[in-house]
């Protein structure tokens, strides 16, 4: 199977207080939470300039996001290491993303693999997950498979599905661990059963070649079925390939028009070929329906 790896994870979400003391702290959040972003920037600067961390962070992230301030990487890198040299984990992991991108500082792989051990050894998923893919790709540290597997295996027990996802595919392609299939399909599933769609549909793939499970198309479609309703092109191109040729559901050129129409407006080059035989065997009517169902789908996915 292509190895492809889920990305970098950020905290996107505000800290939340860490008592009843911080009542501006609170009041910030209140604010926010009702798209007040005016009077959460007032509340977390206030505190922010006290020196209190979780305000430093949510202070960056509002930058970062552009939310009641015009987006400023420079300043979000401020406030997130004020906050992560107070050792806020959050802070720590977006300081190293903000590294890992550019945004704000030069890009430095190293100093994103810094910021991100800091917050990984602290228990942070997002964190394990950034570092996990440095050692996997080689960015910023040697490349070393076990170590990924390591930080992968730490948030992926923390239920964090990029991370089931990405150790499923060490599994499934032997670096860092043994090959073993069974742990693919089981470290997939977890992911797959959160709505993960790089999950849903690899586990779609193990059930389609039997590969540590036995094989079953129709749990092959019921997988696919739910990534390419996410939009993700390969599950759509193969749900395509089994209306087309029958298997796991009766053959239904309708709805392999549809899927390969799909997956086709992605850029999937073997759907566009699909796409091209399927349309010369149909009526004039049957594409018509076929192309009002994508259309409906094209709509359920992106609003």
């Amino acid at each position: 199977m292509r190895r492809i790896l889920a990305t970098l994870a950020v905290v996107g979400a505000l800290l939340l207080s860490a008592g009843s003391a911080w009542a501006d702290f609170d009041d910030g959040l209140a604010a926010y939470d009702r798209g007040d972003y005016a009077t959460a920037l007032q509340e977390f600067r206030l505190l922010a300039e006290q020196g209190y961390a979780g305000a430093q962070h949510n202070l960056g992230l509002m930058y970062d996001k552009g939310e009641g301030v015009p987006e400023n990487d420079t300043e979000a890198v401020k406030w997130y290491r004020k906050a992560a040299e107070q050792g806020d984990a959050a802070a720590q992991n977006n300081l190293g993303l903000m590294y890992a991108n550019g945004e704000g500082v030069p890009e430095n792989d190293a100093e994103a693999v810094k910021w991100y051990r800091k917050a990984a050894e602290q228990g942070l998923a997002e964190a394990q997950i950034n570092l996990g893919l440095r050692y996997d790709k080689g960015e910023g540290v040697p490349q070393n498979y076990a170590e990924a597997v390591k930080w992968y295996r730490m948030a992926a027990e923390q239920g964090d599905a990029k991370a089931q996802y990405n150790l499923g595919v060490s599994y499934d392609e032997g670096e860092g661990v043994p090959e073993n299939d069974t742990e693919a399909v089981k470290w997939y599933r977890k992911a797959a059963e959160q709505g993960f769609a790089k999950a849903q549909f690899n586990l779609g793939v193990m059930y389609a070649n039997g590969w540590g499970v036995p094989e079953n198309d129709a749990e092959a479609m019921k997988w696919w079925r739910m990534a390419a309703e996410q939009g993700d092109a390969a599950a759509q191109n193969n749900l395509g390939l089994m209306y087309g040729k029958g298997e796991g559901v009766p053959e239904d050129y309708v709805k392999a028009h549809m899927w390969w129409s799909l997956a086709k407006a992605q850029g999937h080059e073997k759907a566009a070929e699909n796409f091209d035989i399927v349309k010369n065997l149909m009526t004039p009517a049957d594409i018509s329906k076929a192309q009002a169902l994508a259309t409906e789908m094209w709509e359920k996915y992106n609003n």
